[in-house]
């Protein structure tokens, strides 16, 4: 049963396509759209940045699962609530049609947030808290304006990361680590 006026995450999916930008900055919360403010160049450097350190570890170490990118995450059912978060990975990748808007019921073991725009930094850790008690072993949010890194695990405190300290995978991605600084560095070949 779907309330008066509110959208179905069929229904948003449906029009997602013939939406102004395909509604690539608009999530589903409670029924209602959510148009979020366009990522900065700093969040695209933070993203590419944590995407090539990634992409790094698991070269080496493939079977520590998948990475998925602009994926909509099922979180809730009338109303529905359809989110995406900047990367979701998962130690066991479901089964999703790679044709179309990829959307999921399936409960990521890490998420990345990127908080580069004040409507993204805005009830970021109401956010957080929810993709936890969702299910979610382990919430990352990079900070590109404070250089910071903020760890967030299931039944653990959130932890504060400088630019001088590292970012460490455990428990979901053992072994991997990554300089928080190195997240927000410019590319070489950008300047």
């Amino acid at each position: 049963m779907s309330l008066p006026n509110l959208l179905t995450i069929e229904q948003f999916v449906a029009q997602r396509e013939e939406a102004p930008d395909a509604h690539r900055w608009t999530e589903l919360l409670a029924g209602r759209l959510v148009i979020r403010q366009p990522p900065t160049l700093e969040h695209g450097t933070a993203m590419l940045n944590f995407t090539k350190a990634l992409g790094e570890f698991l070269h080496r170490e493939p079977q520590s699962g998948s990475a998925r990118f602009d994926l909509g995450l099922i979180v809730s059912r009338n109303p529905d609530t359809l989110q995406f978060p900047a990367v979701c990975f998962f130690v066991d990748p479901p089964q999703l049609d790679e044709g179309g808007t990829l959307v999921t019921d399936a409960r990521p073991d890490l998420i990345v947030e990127i908080a580069s725009t004040n409507d993204r930094r805005r009830n970021l850790r109401q956010r957080v808290t929810g993709w936890l008690d969702w299910g979610v072993k382990l919430a990352w949010v990079l900070d590109p304006e404070e250089k910071q890194a903020h760890a967030f695990a299931t039944g653990r405190i959130g932890q504060k990361l400088a630019e001088h300290q590292h970012l460490f995978g455990s428990p979901v991605l053992s072994g991997f680590k990554v300089n928080v600084g190195d997240l927000f560095k410019e590319p070489s070949w950008a300047k």
